[in-house]
């Protein structure tokens, strides 16, 4: 009885081992207007076999988002300024990640506004100025940005499918978070939600 359980311990140990290896592809695709956010998350073993299937918004959703309709205003400039020292990082991080992970397709458009003109100009330089430097690491990476002129305004869409090796993934993600600025960044981005 022992012999057994163990043996269907080490076949599921096994078959994990070679999902880690084999890979995972993951397809995402996204519409944000406002505080309304649709979409479709799918995850996919062997490349064709579905193992989970996400809708947003789903019928659960909505009833949390009815209860707390909370409006908590994000306080973007703070962001900016955390992630400003960690650039580098996540350069570094970046080309690392892309050479781990296999790109399909990664179509990425976002509508970007503040209150103040001046300053939807500013960040919408430094949003194409990182566009500039992210969009040449791969042939499939299409991202883009438009700044929006009427408020603070963070929308976007998005068709996002990988493959991903995660067991690949594991050392420069550890090298990420060990920088100190990248954990500060972290900080400040789970302290505004």
């Amino acid at each position: 009885m022992l012999n057994i359980l163990l043996m269907i311990i080490l076949i599921i140990i096994l078959f994990i081992i070679f999902l880690l290896i084999i890979g995972i592809k993951i397809s995402f695709e996204y519409t944000k207007k406002g505080s309304e956010i649709k979409g479709c998350l799918k995850i996919l073993i062997f490349k064709k076999i579905k193992i989970y299937t996400r809708h947003f918004p789903s019928e659960d959703d909505d009833k949390e988002d009815d209860k707390d309709e909370e409006k908590k205003e994000r306080d973007i400039k703070k962001l900016f300024n955390l992630a400003k020292p960690c650039f580098d990082d996540f350069k570094i991080y970046l080309k690392s990640v892309l050479n781990i992970i296999k790109v399909k397709e990664i179509r990425n458009h976002l509508i970007f506004g503040m209150s103040s003109y001046a300053d939807t100009g500013k960040y919408i330089g430094i949003i194409w100025a990182i566009l500039a430097t992210v969009n040449p690491m791969h042939e499939k990476l299409k991202l883009s940005a438009e700044p929006s002129f009427e408020g603070s305004v963070i929308d976007g869409y998005g068709i996002n499918e990988v493959e991903i090796y995660p067991l690949r993934l594991i050392v420069p993600t550890i090298r990420l978070i060990l920088k100190k600025d990248v954990r500060i960044f972290i900080r400040g981005v789970l302290d505004e939600r």
